[in-house]
């Protein structure tokens, strides 16, 4: 299930090459060109799947425990003191590039916001109606 057409695919698969920091039959782990802090990566599955809605159960249960080993990697080889997993899922949720990937993103003591947002009071009854909107999609 590759897409000959997607630059990720091509990634993933060895076809274009990049900073590889991990790599198994299912994943290559490569860091990114345009990192939020020193140490970014991206974990890019070589099958391609469009965005999280797209991607197959096995993918799924894989990328998870990866995105932590990465993590924990990063902490004990670059100093970071933590690290954030970054997943968007259309162009209005900030992707750009339609297959599936994960960011893991180091984070540095003293270092910059990269994913902040303000919270915002929230009404129970508006609360209560989302709920059930989203439930019943989900029958």
């Amino acid at each position: 299930m590759r897409d000959e057409t997607c630059i990720f695919c091509k990634i993933a698969n060895g076809e274009i090459p990049s900073a590889t920091v991990y790599e198994d039959p299912d994943f290559r782990v490569i860091l990114d060109l345009g990192p939020a802090s020193e140490g970014h990566a991206l974990i890019l599955p070589k099958n391609h799947f469009k965005d999280v809605c797209d991607l197959d159960e096995e993918t799924a249960a894989k990328v998870l425990p990866l995105a932590a080993k990465i993590g924990a990697a990063m902490k004990k080889s670059l100093g970071c003191a933590g690290f954030n997993l970054v997943q968007n899922n259309g162009k209005e949720a900030g992707q750009t590039v339609f297959h599936f990937h994960v960011h893991v993103i180091p984070r540095y003591e003293g270092g910059p916001s990269i994913a902040a947002w303000e919270c915002q009071p929230a009404n129970a009854d508006k609360l209560a109606q989302i709920a059930e909107q989203i439930k019943s999609a989900l029958s």
